[in-house]
């Protein structure tokens, strides 16, 4: 005889997909909520798509001004940007890599990074993050060392 605890665990694992799918399938980037530097830190803007019923990534949009970057950071999860317009680099750990529209910047987990917009136009970027997933088993994290380069960084741990 199976448990109850059992038996509802099984039926969960064999239940038609099809039955609890999200009605909001599509979602506006028009409906990204911004937040900007009172919150970030940093000159870019962050579009955040809480409207997305994903349970395992995070979809953002992020806006660096001309001459303008993100915070150093880093964070337990992995995340890719898709950049939309305009062109930089970012520091990525002590690599610096060169991007530009079409690219994909990947960040590994738990390694020091920062974004740079070098050209004349906003960037724009879509990111892309397994936060969700690390966050269900209570292991996300983010670290800001503020408007630092990251070898300036690297030498005040010395």
């Amino acid at each position: 005889m199976l448990s109850k605890r059992l038996t509802e665990w099984l039926n969960n694992m064999n239940r038609n997909a099809e039955d609890t799918l999200p009605t909001d399938l599509v979602v506006k980037s028009a409906h990204a909520e911004w937040i900007g530097e009172e919150i970030t830190g940093n000159p870019s803007r962050i579009g955040i798509l809480m409207d997305i019923p994903s349970t395992s990534m995070e979809f953002y949009l992020q806006e660096i001004p001309v001459g303008g970057s993100s915070d150093l950071q880093r964070h337990l999860h992995e995340s890719v940007h898709y950049v939309l317009e305009g062109e930089g680099y970012s520091e990525i750990g002590p690599q610096r890599v060169v991007w530009e529209r079409g690219d994909f910047v990947y960040t590994p987990s738990w390694v020091w990074h920062r974004h740079y917009n070098t050209g004349g136009t906003t960037v724009r970027m879509i990111i892309i993050e397994n936060s969700k997933l690390i966050e269900r088993v209570t292991l996300n994290r983010r670290e800001s060392a503020g408007l630092r380069e990251y070898a300036q960084l690297m030498e005040e741990k010395q």
